[in-house]
């Protein structure tokens, strides 16, 4: 009978293999002129994605082997992302300024470094090797993500706005979902993971917080209920917005979402230019947009801690990246709390700072998150863009409060 663990790294390694080659899927449409084009300093190229990734696993996987030799030691500088610890890295705004190597090497790269891992995979590794091959797919997974929203950026500018893909309709919503709110649990409750299965070293550890009466919508603002804040002047106000978001909503010139068009009808999305569909959630909010919006409305963003108590307990289900609609959609009728998981990434109130007792992991892993808690906003649930065994009711995602490229929006909450 097989042992416990190669049960476990042939588990890994099926998952491997499915995550190693959806990231390549993901890209398949797409020239090498579209993956070499950086759009603006905060989007990557596509095929540094795929290089970056690969690199993760280069480094952190079977360069923990001192015997192995990596593909091009220059490659390191190319591709390390942020990880100070281990050396110099290429600077970030200037990532689309790498042609050489070519697509065609990085590709090979991919397929060089994925026989290696399988090949470990297959001789009964260790467990502290499994849990690197585990955070290398869900960090692989975060790039997954980012792939889709860099491309639709940088597809966004240029002038032709080609699409990504053919659009694919999802679940028609059967009526109107009317806007209601849900009371949340009040008292002391715990937050974080709990620690079975995956999670990041910032999602713990589990703790006790506390909840005053509250309550949270039962679906994602809409696009129609945006565009009434957007018509009544709301970008015109400055009572409604914090003093940082004032100053950049000045500087950069916003009237409206990030991809809605000038006839405030249409919208830039994946499958080029669309008609907005009213009833779909708003998407590509700042935290400064979703704060005001939320003011104008007479309510406020929501805790991570009051969402997280929220989605205890519901399955991770809604239009995700498995779904391939790579759009957020119209809300379904439900009882309870709806969309939790998918179409947007949910702004909450929550500035993105280490719970009580956080220790991050050890060595140069250990500036994966925690280096990264000042001056940024937590978002929780996933989006379209998300793959479905990427998120949990614990993931913490965070961005600047001026970041608009995502799939964000927001769901309101209250005071009881």
């Amino acid at each position: 009978m097989a042992s416990e663990s190669f049960l476990f790294s042939a588990s890994t390694a099926s998952r491997f293999d499915r995550v190693r080659r959806t990231t390549v899927e993901l890209v398949a449409g797409l020239t090498a002129e579209d993956l070499l084009v950086q759009s603006m300093p905060d989007a990557s190229p596509g095929k540094w994605h795929l290089a970056h990734t690969t690199w993760f696993f280069e480094h952190f996987v079977l360069g923990s082997n001192p015997s192995y030799k990596p593909r091009d030691p220059a490659w390191h500088f190319l591709f390390n992302s942020y990880y100070q610890s281990i050396g110099p890295m290429h600077a970030r705004p200037h990532r689309g300024l790498i042609s050489r190597p070519s697509l065609q090497e990085v590709f090979a790269f991919r397929e060089r470094v994925d026989a290696d891992v399988m090949a470990l995979l297959s001789n009964d590794p260790n467990a502290e090797l499994v849990e690197l091959v585990e955070l290398g797919l869900h960090h692989e997974q975060q790039h997954q993500e980012l792939l889709l929203t860099d491309i639709k950026h940088a597809l966004w500018c240029n002038p032709l706005m080609p699409a990504y893909h053919e659009r694919k309709r999802g679940a028609v919503a059967s009526a109107f979902v009317p806007l209601r709110f849900v009371a949340g649990r009040e008292g002391i409750v715990e937050t974080g993971h709990r620690g079975e299965g995956f999670a990041f070293d910032n999602e713990t550890p589990r703790h006790r917080t506390l909840l005053q009466p509250h309550a949270l919508a039962n679906r994602l603002v809409t696009n129609a209920e945006y565009l009434a804040f957007v018509r009544e002047g709301g970008y015109r106000e400055p009572g409604l917005w914090l003093s940082d978001g004032w100053s950049t909503l000045q500087r950069e010139g916003w009237q409206r979402p990030m991809y809605w068009q000038d006839d405030l009808a249409s919208e830039f999305t994946l499958a080029g230019v669309q008609a907005i569909e009213p009833n779909d959630p708003v998407s590509h909010l700042s935290y400064f947009e979703a704060e005001a919006f939320a003011r104008w409305a007479g309510s406020r963003l929501p805790t991570e801690a009051e969402w997280e108590s929220g989605a205890r307990g519901l399955p991770v289900a809604g239009n995700l990246q498995d779904e391939k609609l790579f759009h957020p959609a119209a809300a379904t009728a439900g009882d309870g709390l709806l969309q939790m998981y998918g179409d947007v990434w949910e702004w909450t109130a929550s500035p993105y700072i280490s719970y009580p007792g956080f220790q991050p992991l050890p060595g140069s892993l250990g500036e994966y998150n925690g280096k990264f808690m000042s001056g940024q906003w937590i978002l929780r649930g996933g989006s379209c863009a998300t793959p479905r065994d990427h998120v949990r009711a614990t993931y913490r995602n965070f961005f600047p409060p001026h970041a608009r490229w995502q799939f964000a929006g927001l769901r309101l909450g209250q005071d009881q």
